[in-house]
């Protein structure tokens, strides 16, 4: 399989559509069309501990594309040229003014391989709650974002409740809901 070539078909100021021809393992060639940030360098989602408490901090914001509020990890796109875990602490002090610490970042990940290139870093991070002082945001023009402070205990009954409400979950934070169940 290989990619033979990628034409744009439209650009908007953050996304472009990509015309994407590529030759299958029969040797057929085949027609894929996938989306591409501009001007980013992917993505940063933060996953932190609050510390003495064990609660995570999440995020809960309206997402134009899903028409919904949707409740997600801390999360930014990376300036060109910016590292990555530059990004996440300037990220999470950003959306939800706790100021933490970086332990380690996963892997990239892609966030839906079949629809777009973008790469998605997962940042596990976390902040002493004792040591914040007062939290102060600073989010982007088009950016209102609840921070809200789950239990890790109580993560899962937390999304079921959102749901209930009305909220939607970000496949990232239900996958690592399970991945907790699994732990016990």
């Amino acid at each position: 399989m290989k990619r033979l070539n990628c034409s744009q078909i439209a650009a908007g100021n953050w996304l472009a559509l990509n015309r994407i021809s590529y030759c299958d393992n029969k040797g057929v060639e085949r027609i894929w069309e996938a989306v591409t940030r501009k001007n980013s360098a992917g993505a940063v989602a933060i996953i932190c501990r609050l510390l003495p408490s064990d609660r995570l901090i999440l995020v809960r914001q309206y997402r134009p594309p899903v028409d919904g509020m949707v409740i997600e990890f801390p999360a930014g796109l990376v300036n060109p040229g910016e590292d990555p875990n530059e990004t996440a602490v300037r990220e999470l002090r950003e959306e939800t003014g706790y100021h933490g610490r970086l332990i380690r970042m996963i892997p990239d990940a892609f966030s839906s391989p079949g629809m777009s290139s973008e790469i998605v870093r997962l940042a596990v991070m976390e902040a002493d709650e004792n040591a914040q002082g007062e939290l102060i945001t600073d989010f982007d023009e088009t950016e209102d974002i609840e921070t809200i402070l789950v239990p890790f205990a109580g993560l899962e009954n937390f999304l079921q409740e959102a749901v209930r409400r009305g909220d939607q979950v970000d496949g990232r934070v239900s996958a690592f809901a399970l991945g907790l169940e699994f732990m016990h």
